[in-house]
């Protein structure tokens, strides 16, 4: 079976609803295009939660990188830094940031560590072009569900509609 680069299969489009209606009840392929289409919307669902996480977390990473950038910039000089340090989303303080040559950096799950300038911008340009990566995969793999849904509804609505057309040539064929 076919599938996109990250494993999701492609839904199978049927051509000839004669053909293929031959192997299976109504039922039973209605049922099972039914649930195919669900698969792919759980997946979908998925993809979007990974997709708005990863789009909060960009800017996230671009702001600490660009603080690393500038702490970089700074290293050479006597000169302390005065800013305003976000404490919270509306919370700031006064800080005054003396040259240095460590930034201490979340790593999630309640754990900060130490690390040199240099390998702080390393780790937080690696997690940058990965996250970026990860969400044009996201974003392409939601434009691939789309797809597939749509071919299983297209599916769906053919084979129901071929059903009716059945029922009523054999209704027809009753009455004459």
């Amino acid at each position: 079976m076919e599938a996109n680069p990250r494993g999701i299969p492609k839904a199978p489009f049927v051509d000839n609803v004669d053909q293929y209606m031959k192997t299976d009840t109504v039922e039973a392929t209605l049922r099972k295009f039914t649930e195919a289409a669900s698969k792919y919307r759980f997946m979908e669902n998925s993809k979007l939660q990974q997709r708005a996480s990863l789009e909060q977390k960009i800017p996230e990473i671009e702001k600490s990188l660009a603080m690393v950038e500038f702490l970089t910039e700074k290293r050479g000089s006597d000169q302390s830094v005065e800013t305003l340090f976000e404490v919270n989303d509306t919370l700031y303080a006064h800080a005054t940031i003396p040259p240095t040559d460590t930034v201490n950096l979340w790593l999630g799950a309640n754990v900060m560590l130490e690390y040199t300038l240099d390998e702080a911008q390393e780790l937080l340009s690696s997690k940058l072009s990965i996250a970026k990566t990860s969400l044009k995969e996201a974003i392409e793999d939601l434009e691939f569900l789309r797809d597939q849904i749509t071919i299983m509804e297209v599916n769906t609505a053919r084979v129901y509609n071929w059903d009716v057309k059945r029922r009523r040539m054999e209704k027809d064929a009753v009455s004459a």
